[in-house]
């Protein structure tokens, strides 16, 4: 059944064009890393901001202050750049697991891969709130690197902070 369903998740990605990376982009909650999980099941290598704070603290980030948890964050993400750019010298298929809610961090991405030959794809899962929401709380029950809790507040300051991505090459597909 699993496997039915992985097939369902962008079945023309199936891991075999080498150099091409898959940015997953959204708010959380919106099936990011249940696509990124897919892909990596197809041989993709998923590089996840999440699962790397996680191995570091061993809990749940949003326990922590919010300063500390941002410098964890970036020193995570300065760590899967330079993986990143090694996966991209080998020419592997990559998924990036991360919110990418900024146009400038996209851009950034984006000019780093084609700067070395390979290709991007940017995938852009869309949810209403409520869906949001819904998916929020039963993940907010759970623990673990994917688990990150999420406050309706702090889904609120993403709301807010998020740069949709319009006219940027971007997949868009609609969660429910």
């Amino acid at each position: 059944m699993v496997e039915e369903a992985d097939r369902l998740i962008l079945p023309d990605l199936d891991g075999t064009e080498r150099g091409l990376v898959v940015m997953m982009c959204g708010l959380p909650g919106s099936g990011k890393s249940t696509y990124a999980r897919a892909l990596e099941r197809r041989g993709y290598t998923r590089l996840s901001v999440d699962e790397v704070v996680w191995a570091r603290i061993g809990h749940d980030p949003a326990e922590l202050d919010p300063a500390t948890y941002e410098q964890l964050k970036s020193s995570a993400e300065q760590e899967l750049w330079d993986e990143l750019i090694r996966l991209l010298e080998a020419r592997l298929p990559v998924v990036i697991d991360y919110s990418f809610w900024s146009r400038a961090t996209r851009d950034r991405y984006k000019a780093a891969i084609e700067s070395h030959g390979c290709r991007w794809e940017l995938v852009r899962l869309r949810a209403d709130l409520e869906t949001l929401r819904r998916r929020l709380a039963i993940r907010n029950r759970q623990s673990g690197a994917n688990s990150v809790t999420v406050s309706d507040e702090l889904l609120k300051r993403y709301l807010d902070g998020f740069e949709e991505p319009i006219g940027e090459g971007e997949r868009v597909i609609r969660q429910r």
